[in-house]
């Protein structure tokens, strides 16, 4: 509150957070209609407002060293991106003119990790102002315009994972979430196990291509295969009728779906297995991992204690989730952190954070 005010000449009139997330399987299913299992994680963004005494919005991210003044009609360009494409989204929904304001953000959530830090601004700022403008907007329908604010505004294609997580799940309990459906439902740890994220040292970009291409391929699967997308491929012989890219793409798409509604009913010996075969689809099929991620996955899934690890997140660098028994985080961290570092990596531990 005190940079705030600092930074405005008065406190807030709304603070809200939210969190990142780690996504424990099922990755670039999404947007296939497919299913997921993300988990909310401690580090969030933290989002602070107040109206604005002039006609512009005053935009504040101390972490970066961020300010715009703009007007509400300018172009969007850097924080922008995220926190005008919100007003926007909330504008063309409700038919209203969200008035100037001054905002702040702050956030723990490391960007370039796959851990939903663009997703947790973005919540954050729904949440700040359905509160100070006292909209009716579920938590749900915010996470839509939340995803609609990330494939318009800031240009990424993303499904509606990392918005859903962000808004509606916590940190005890995983979420099962049907992307097509939007059914969902609380799901526990395996029993006797906690979860690990490392980061690789590696940061990625979601919005230079790579992302947008893999989207674009699953979406040329589904034509040549008559289907309105991969969730509907049932019959995995239909996979012998596609080539090449495509072929390897809906391949990791309908399995790792499967393995998704295997992990909710497994225990951790058997959902380590999964999330193990996870990441050699995510590497050798939909080719979005990197070399400092599989080192540190082959790390990881060498260390006593450790159940399964894998990318997480859109991939091309970031994090890396383990499933660890319990008891045993801290010492598997450590050492799997001081052994990637030894091959000329800049990894570290984000969760649990350490202090």
């Amino acid at each position: 509150m005190n940079d705030f005010q600092t930074t405005f000449g008065h406190p807030p009139q709304v603070t809200a957070h939210a969190p990142g997330r780690v996504n424990l399987i099922g990755e670039h299913t999404d947007y296939n209609d497919g299913f997921v299992l993300p988990i909310a994680i401690e580090q969030a963004a933290t989002v602070m407002i107040s109206f604005s005494h002039d006609s512009q919005h005053h935009l504040v991210a101390p972490d970066t060293g961020e300010r715009y003044d703009l007007m509400p009609d300018a172009k969007l360009e850097g924080l922008g991106k995220y926190v005008l494409g919100c007003f926007r989204v909330l504008e063309e929904h409700f038919k209203i003119t969200v008035p100037p304001l001054n905002y702040w953000v702050r956030s723990t959530v490391p960007t370039g990790s796959g851990l939903s830090s663009s997703a947790a601004i973005e919540v954050a700022t729904l949440r700040a102002v359905r509160e100070l403008l006292n909209l009716e907007l579920d938590d749900v329908k915010l996470a839509q315009l939340g995803q609609r604010a990330e494939n318009v505004w800031v240009g990424v294609p993303c499904g509606i994972m990392d918005q859903m997580a962000s808004s509606v799940a916590n940190t005890q309990t995983a979420l099962f979430l049907d992307t097509l459906t939007l059914e969902m439902r609380s799901v526990s740890l395996p029993a006797g196990s906690e979860i690990l994220v490392i980061h690789s040292g590696v940061s990625h970009e979601l919005s230079d291509g790579g992302y947008a291409e893999r989207r674009a391929q699953c979406e040329e699967a589904s034509r040549l295969l008559g289907l309105k997308s991969l969730r509907f491929l049932t019959d995995w012989g239909q996979l012998s009728t596609l080539e090449g890219k495509l072929k390897k793409r809906a391949r990791h798409v309908v399995t790792e779906n499967d393995r998704v509604l295997r992990a909710l009913e497994s225990d951790a010996g058997h959902f380590g297995i999964l999330m193990n075969e996870s990441h050699s689809s995510l590497r050798d099929d939909y080719g979005v991992s990197v070399r400092a991620v599989d080192d540190l996955v082959e790390i990881l899934q060498a260390q006593g204690g450790v159940y399964g690890a894998r990318m997480t997140g859109g991939g091309f660098g970031g994090c890396v989730v383990a499933l660890v028994r319990a008891g045993r985080v801290l010492e598997v961290g450590r050492r799997a952190v001081e052994q990637h570092r030894a091959l000329g990596y800049a990894g570290r531990q984000v969760v649990p954070p350490l202090e």
